[in-house]
């Protein structure tokens, strides 16, 4: 039993896991469940023995961890450290053979975002942060992550995984920023986050996420530089709406409109 802290070599070797069961089955013929009977939240084989792998790596390195993952539950939820699973994000683009999807794996000690992961294993890419640091790692080689300058929404260019994020006021809010963007792409999932990380676009937002959709992206945005809050400005670790900019002065106009949504 382990009682320090995990390392980044760690965070690779629990990506490399994984990497090895969700390439064997991206763009290969499986079948695909639906979480749920209102609506389409699919769930195949590759999530749920990505996760396994990881968990098995952790319980046998960190017993005395604690886990929560998206397919499997949560375990010694009381622990001081904690790991946070999404075997793969963007499960919607992995089944249409599209490479947005990554393996999030994030690490919280004390109440406090201390490691995260991105891993996508068919771009041979990873993108990972310590909330002081990020790096990139992949056919471009290796190198560090920052976000870049953007001084204001008329020069930004917006990410989001799909309009039909929002409800009610939060769609109209959208739309209302949508229109004052120089450009908006779609079905980005992780990988918006990974590209305001990167210094590529200039915001994400978002609503409805789970705490394992973006509590492993958290060291990585804050590693680069960006900026991650909720829509009224305060934190996100439990998910919900969330905006990301690599910009305060975008993100102080994104929040001028969506601190308005109830």
């Amino acid at each position: 039993m382990s009682h320090s802290l995990p390392s980044q070599a760690f965070l690779h070797q629990l990506a490399d896991a994984a990497d090895r069961i969700t390439l064997q089955h991206f763009r290969s013929p499986i079948s695909v469940d639906n979480k749920y009977e209102q609506g389409f939240d699919p769930v195949t084989i590759a999530d749920r023995d990505a996760e396994t792998a990881i968990r098995e790596l952790i319980t046998s390195a960190y017993p005395e961890h604690g886990i929560i993952g998206e397919e499997h539950g949560c375990t010694n939820t009381e622990a001081a450290t904690q790991w946070i699973l999404d075997p793969v994000d963007g499960t919607r683009a992995f089944i249409s053979g599209i490479p947005l999807w990554g393996t999030l794996i994030g690490l919280r000690h004390e109440g406090a975002p201390t490691l995260g992961m991105m891993s996508q294993p068919y771009n041979n890419e990873r993108y990972w942060g310590d909330c002081v640091n990020s790096w990139y790692r992949g056919p471009l080689g290796e190198r560090r992550l920052r976000s870049r300058q953007c001084s204001g929404l008329e020069n930004a260019v917006l990410m989001t995984t799909t309009p039909e994020l929002f409800k009610g006021d939060e769609r109209t809010a959208f739309d209302e920023i949508e229109q004052q963007v120089k450009l908006s792409r779609y079905g980005t999932d992780c990988y918006g986050y990974a590209m305001v990380a990167a210094g590529q676009c200039d915001a994400v937002i978002e609503s409805g996420l789970q705490i394992y959709d973006i509590y492993p992206l958290i060291p990585i945005i804050k590693g680069a530089g960006a900026i991650i809050t909720n829509w009224a400005g305060g934190d996100v670790d439990d998910g919900g709406r969330v905006v990301v900019t690599g910009d305060a002065r975008v993100h102080s106009q994104l929040l001028k409109r969506l601190s308005q949504v109830v």
